[in-house]
């Protein structure tokens, strides 16, 4: 894992309030907390970014940039998984029977492609570095799943040549429809107790939550070690003329 940088200052962290008003994450409430404490859940993303240990895995500091965590833990929690349809989107030009003189049907072979994003996080995204940064922390939770994509990977493509029919008066084209997965989730930060000192005083263990959810297409294993393609439902559709 690269030296993580982080800021040349020193801060101790008191107890936050209730439950945030964005993305509803709910921060554990200590005696000492108060509304000026409150911290919200891109601050507790900078200090999941810059604690001791993100998901069991020990940082270094780059000593141009000091020698303060702001954190000591940080771990992503999953705490619901689930599939979907995603929108449907055109994936074909339009092929049309609208001749004035056209009786039969029209053969015509059709080529479709649709692509597939893979979704951000949202509080991490891939803009951190593709499999860097937080998003990187969130891949071995997401890659336990059957048929998803590496975050490593921006996007997955489905595809077909298919021989269809065009009635007369009708206009083809194809459709696609996606099949999508979220992964929801908290990261959980950690400020370990402090015992009291001659030099500080004592202060006890505080823990922040910000929420998680990344969403991403199902992947289908591609053939002979190729890429794998997004799973989804193609369908033809005819209109009018």
């Amino acid at each position: 894992m690269a030296k993580r940088r982080m800021r040349n200052k020193k801060i101790r962290f008191v107890a936050i309030g209730a439950a945030l008003a964005t993305g509803g994450a709910v921060v554990a409430l200590l005696p000492s907390a108060n509304a000026a404490d409150a911290k919200t859940p891109d601050q507790i993303m900078q200090m999941c970014d810059q604690s001791k240990k993100i998901n069991g895995e020990q940082q270094s500091l780059d000593s141009s940039f000091g020698d303060s965590f702001l954190a000591d833990n940080c771990d992503f929690v999953e705490t619901n998984f689930e599939t979907f349809d995603g929108p449907t989107e055109k994936a074909s030009i339009d092929f049309p029977n609208c001749e004035p003189n056209a009786t039969d049907p029209a053969q015509v072979s059709i080529t479709w492609s649709a692509t597939v994003g893979q979704g951000e996080g949202k509080y991490s995204s891939t803009q951190q570095g593709g499999g860097g940064g937080l998003f990187g922390f969130l891949s071995g939770s997401w890659v336990k799943h059957k048929g998803t994509l590496e975050m490593t990977v921006d996007s997955a493509t489905a595809g077909d040549t298919e021989q269809r029919e065009v009635p007369v008066g009708k206009v083809l084209h194809m459709e696609f429809t996606p099949k999508l997965q979220r992964m929801t989730g908290e990261w959980r930060v950690r400020i370990d107790a402090v015992e009291q000192t001659t030099v500080l005083p004592a202060s006890p263990e505080e823990n922040f939550v910000a929420p998680e959810v990344v969403e991403g297409p199902v992947i289908l294993p591609g053939a002979a070690g190729a890429p794998g393609i997004a799973d989804g439902t193609s369908k033809a559709v005819l209109e009018d003329c």
